[in-house]
C-alpha cells in the first residue's frame, strides 16, 4: 500500500500547496477538515500528520484544535503557522498575542540544528522566508527547542526530534519561502520515512482496477467538454471498460475557434470512443438573448445545459453511471469545514446541479488529483499535447469573456480575435510560459479611422498571465513588438474591431475576472 499523509485544514487560502508540495515529493497525502473523527484517523493510518495554518487565533478558547488523537499516532507531526500554534498550545506551551506582526517576507535566523532543516539549512544561516501571522508561541512545549528565530517570533521554527514533532510559523509551502519544498520533502520523505513511489504510473494502474470494480457491467455517459479534466476522464475510463462508455459533447455556440471539431476528431477517430456530439448553439444563444448579469448567464448555461444533456442520454437510455472530471481541489471545497457539499456537475459549463431524477451514480476518477497532476496523468495516457497542454478556459466560455449581451455576431468577432491572439502567442514560444491567455470583447465601442473613413467599432482587450497554482496570477510582460503586431493582425483580420488593449492587472485570491 502507497504510504499516506493527513494533512489537516485550519482554514488557511493556502492548505492545497501543501498538498501539492508533498505529491511533488513522490508522496500521496490528502486534505481533511481539522475536525475529522478519530475513527476516520485511525482507518486513514497516515505515516505522517501536518497542521495546517489559519485565520483563527489559538488565543481565543472557541477556536479550532487539532484532534487529541494526532499525538498518540506515534507518527511526525508537522504544524505550519496556526498549526505550530495549536500544537503548541495543544501540548502546554503558551501562545500570545504579539505586538510585532510579520506579513509577507521575512528572514529566518537558525538557531540549532534539526532533522527538518538537514541538508537544507545549518545553524547560523540566515532564509528568506513567508510570514503571516499575529500572534507567536510565548513559551515552548516541554520536549521541544527553538531551532528558528525572525525579528517578530523567537521561536519562528521549533523541533522535538525525539517525538518527530516540528513547528514552524512561516509558511513552507509558498514559492516566497525558496527552500520550503525542500523542507516538506525531507519531513514526509527523511523524517516521516515515506518512499515517495506516489507516479501517474502507479495511479493510472490504480484508477482503471476501480473504476472496473465500481462500474462492473454497467454503462457509463460522461459530459465531455474537450477541456482537460473531462478529456483526460474520458480517455482513462474508456482504457478501463472500453465501449460501456458513451461520451456526449453539447456545442452552446461559446466555445473558441475549432474546439468543437477538435473534440470529434481526437474522442471518435483518433479514440474511437462512442461520442454523441450536439450542436445546441442556437438553443444557448436564444435563451442568453438580452441578458445582461454574469451570475444570470452561468445560471443559464448551466440550466440549459443539464436539460440537453439529459435529453441526449435518455436516448442512449440504460446508463448507471455518469462520469465526471472533478478534480481534488473540488473536492476539499466541499468537505471544507466552512462549507458543504457540493452536487455541482464539474464539466464544461460548471455550473448548475445533478437532477436527482436522473439517478446515476457518479464516477470520478480524478478526484484525487490536482490539475496539474491530471495534465501528467493525460501525458501518461497518450493525450495528445495541444489538449493536455491546453489553457484552463472556464465554463461559460465566450460568455463571460464578453461583458453585456450575447449575440452570435459578437461571439464571432470574440472568436476570431482569440484565435488570432493565441496563434500569435504560439508563434512566439510563450503558449507553454503563459498560464492563461485570452481576449475580451468590452461592452464598449469607439470612434476610429480605417484607411479614409470613421468607424465605430467594438474595443478588444487582451489579458495573459501567470501563476502556479491559479489562486494568484500576474500579467505576462508581452513585449512592444508582440503587442503592436497582435493588435494590427485583430483591426486587420477581424471585421467590428477597431481598438486593441492589453490588460496588465493582477489577480490576488479568489478574484473572479471579467464577469
Amino acid at each position: 500500500m502507497t504510504d499516506r499523509v493527513l494533512i489537516l485544514d485550519f482554514g488557511s487560502q493556502v492548505t492545497q500547496l501543501i498538498a501539492r508540495r508533498v505529491r511533488e515529493a513522490g508522496v500521496y497525502c490528502e486534505i481533511l477538515p481539522f475536525n475529522i473523527d478519530p475513527a476516520r484517523l485511525e482507518i486513514f493510518d497516515p505515516k505522517a500528520v501536518i497542521l495546517s495554518g489559519g485565520p483563527a487565533s489559538v488565543t481565543q478558547e472557541t477556536t479550532p484544535r487539532a484532534p487529541d488523537e494526532v499525538f498518540h499516532l506515534g507518527v511526525p507531526v508537522l504544524g505550519i503557522c496556526y498549526g505550530m500554534q495549536t500544537m503548541t498550545a495543544q501540548l502546554g506551551g503558551k501562545v500570545e498575542t504579539s505586538d510585532h506582526q510579520e506579513f509577507g517576507r521575512a528572514f529566518l535566523e537558525i538557531a540549532e540544528d534539526c532533522r527538518l532543516f538537514e541538508g537544507v539549512w545549518g545553524q547560523g544561516e540566515r532564509h528568506q522566508v513567508w510570514m503571516s501571522h499575529g500572534d507567536r508561541v510565548l513559551s515552548l512545549a516541554p520536549g521541544f527547542v527553538s531551532v528558528g528565530r525572525s525579528e517578530g517570533a523567537p521561536c519562528a521554527a521549533v523541533a522535538d526530534d525525539q517525538k518527530r514533532y516540528y513547528g514552524v510559523q512561516f509558511h513552507p509551502e509558498v514559492m516566497h519561502t525558496p527552500d520550503g519544498a525542500r523542507l516538506l520533502a525531507n519531513f514526509v520523505r527523511r523524517i516521516a520515512g515515506c518512499t515517495g513511489d506516489w507516479t501517474m504510473a502507479a495511479f493510472r494502474e490504480q484508477a482503471i482496477a476501480q473504476i472496473r470494480a465500481q462500474v462492473g457491467d454497467g454503462k457509463v455517459i460522461c459530459g465531455l467538454s474537450g477541456g482537460v479534466d473531462s478529456s483526460v476522464a474520458a480517455v482513462l475510463i474508456h482504457e478501463a471498460v472500453g465501449d460501456q462508455l458513451t461520451c456526449i459533447f453539447v456545442d452552446h455556440g461559446l466555445l473558441r475557434a475549432g474546439e468543437a471539431e477538435q473534440v470529434v476528431e481526437v474522442f471518435r477517430d483518433a479514440y474511437n470512443i462512442p461520442l454523441v456530439a450536439r450542436d445546441a448553439s442556437a438553443l444557448f444563444l436564444g435563451k442568453l438573448e438580452g441578458v445582461m448579469d454574469p451570475e444570470q448567464k452561468r445560471k443559464i448555461i448551466g440550466s440549459t445545459f443539464i436539460d440537453v444533456f439529459e435529453e441526449e442520454a435518455a436516448k442512449i437510455g440504460g446508463a448507471d453511471f455518469l462520469a465526471q472530471g472533478t478534480l481534488y481541489p473540488d473536492v476539499i471545497e466541499s468537505v471544507s469545514f466552512t462549507g458543504g457539499p457540493s452536487v455541482t456537475i464539474k464539466s464544461h459549463h460548471n455550473v448548475g446541479g445533478l437532477p436527482a431524477r436522473m439517478r446515476l451514480k457518479l464516477v470520478e476518477p480524478l478526484r484525487e488529483l490536482f490539475k496539474d497532476e491530471v495534465r501528467a496523468l493525460g501525458r501518461e495516457l497518450g493525450l495528445p499535447e495541444k489538449l493536455v497542454g491546453r489553457h484552463p478556459f472556464p465554463g461559460p466560455g465566450l460568455a463571460i469573456r464578453m461583458p453585456g449581451t450575447v449575440t452570435r455576431e459578437k461571439a464571432e468577432i470574440l472568436r476570431k480575435a482569440d484565435a488570432i491572439y493565441l496563434d500569435e502567442i504560439r508563434k512566439a514560444g510563450l503558449y507553454d510560459a503563459i498560464w492563461q491567455a485570452f481576449a475580451v470583447l468590452l461592452p464598449v465601442k469607439t470612434v476610429g479611422v480605417m484607411g479614409d473613413a470613421r468607424s465605430y467599432d467594438h474595443v478588444c482587450a487582451l489579458r495573459a498571465v501567470t501563476s502556479t497554482d491559479g489562486m494568484t496570477a500576474e500579467s505576462y510582460p508581452f513585449d512592444h513588438d508582440f503587442l503592436s503586431r497582435t493588435a494590427t493582425r485583430i483591426i486587420n483580420e477581424v471585421r467590428g474591431i477597431n481598438r486593441v488593449v492589453y490588460d496588465v492587472t493582477s489577480k490576488p485570491p479568489g478574484t473572479i475576472e471579467w464577469e
